[in-house]
């Protein structure tokens, strides 16, 4: 697959993929995530492809899989319980990945993507999101403890980092 940033005119098909990811999460088990049928909106995919962080994956031409992906602080892993980060070098994020589901280990792709642009990611997902709780496992990330999103939510932090552990 090829990953790029996504543009305006993409934005169909974007929020089709995260109308399908929605209901997929919801038929595992997972209905409170983005479950209220407007997350994401269609003003924050547009203000991510503004900012140039929004990226697609594609296969044959057609979009596979959605996500954010930049290198910088994110005020929502300031505070984490329950364990820690592996350390704390400068890191990238991923939000907001979903697939399509026409194409195996999309998710994957873009999460190995996201390591060779930045080798030290963070990224977290909702306690009932076991899918996605096992494809980052799968894919080397370890489960660091819990953050809070800023409307309060707890979420499950995770890391990959090619870096050394923090020695506490």
């Amino acid at each position: 697959m090829k990953i790029r940033k996504a543009t305006e005119s993409d934005l169909v098909e974007i929020m089709e993929i995260y109308a399908h990811a929605r209901a997929f999460m919801a038929q595992t088990g997972n209905p409170h995530q983005w479950g209220d049928n407007a997350y994401p909106s269609e003003e924050l995919i547009r203000g991510d492809i503004r900012q140039g962080v929004s990226y697609v994956a594609e296969a044959d031409g057609q979009i596979e899989a959605v996500f954010l992906f930049r290198v910088g602080d994110d005020p929502t892993y300031h505070v984490i319980e329950g364990g820690s980060w592996q350390n704390d070098e400068p890191y990238g994020v991923v939000h907001r990945i979903a697939s399509a589901g026409r194409v195996k280990g999309a998710g994957a792709q873009c999460l190995q993507w996201a390591f060779t642009q930045c080798g030290n990611l963070r990224i977290d997902t909702h306690d009932d999101n076991a899918v996605m709780q096992h494809v980052l496992e799968k894919n080397g990330f370890v489960k660091c403890g819990r953050i809070y999103l800023e409307n309060g939510e707890p979420r499950v932090a995770f890391q990959k980092s090619a870096l050394s552990p923090l020695r506490r």
